[in-house]
């Protein structure tokens, strides 16, 4: 399915979920997604529960989705691949940036019993810490030092990242109080705005 195509056609249980069908088996696994539970999980949830209502029936497409006000729902890839990389049941404390009441935390959810969740404005102030694994919802031209703060020593950061204006994938673990991101594949992933990099003089 493709942005252009029509968006007003009826929304059913079972488009919806054979919609999701397609998604694992067209989208995820021919992308290399191919961890059951990944899969079991991108499988439970509803995305269309996640969008408006006029872009319920373009919810499982293979790109970004318009949820208002300048924010978009990553294509599922993005999500696929993210989980994959942050393992989430390896961690003892998770912070997610994102939206609380979102398809990530819904996706999370169905993997662990707790985690905490912050919105990128939270992120840039300084907050409680000792986290060993941080994902971000969106790609970070910058990850804002308070952030990066609240992951404790040897924790990990799953991330999109934007350098040179592609965004891609990436991870990192803090050494030393340091974070050092390394990519991982490039995909198109929606930009964070509050994280986006100070312009800087050039000459």
């Amino acid at each position: 399915m493709t942005l252009t195509e029509d968006r007003s056609a009826p929304v059913t249980e079972t488009g919806t979920n054979e919609a999701r069908r397609a998604m694992v088996s067209s989208q995820l696994r021919t992308s290399g997604i191919n961890e059951p539970w990944v899969l079991t999980a991108m499988a439970s949830v509803a995305r269309e529960d996640f969008v408006p209502a006029d872009w319920k029936a373009a919810a499982y497409i293979d790109r970004a989705v318009p949820l208002g006000e300048g924010r978009f729902l990553a294509a599922p890839l993005f999500y696929g691949a993210a989980l994959t990389e942050a393992d989430p049941t390896q961690a003892k404390k998770i912070l997610l940036v994102g939206d609380a009441n979102g398809y990530f935390a819904a996706l999370l959810r169905t993997l662990v019993a707790q985690f905490d969740t912050i919105t990128p404005a939270e992120a840039l102030v300084a907050g409680p810490g000792g986290y060993d694994l941080v994902i971000v919802d969106g790609a970070a031209e910058e990850l804002p030092e308070a952030l990066v703060a609240r992951l404790e020593d040897g924790g990990r950061v799953v991330t999109g990242e934007i350098l040179r204006g592609v965004s891609r994938l990436a991870v990192g673990c803090k050494t030393a109080g340091t974070l050092a991101l390394l990519p991982v594949s490039e995909m198109g992933i929606p930009a964070v705005g509050e994280f986006a990099a100070p312009k800087r003089w050039t000459f």
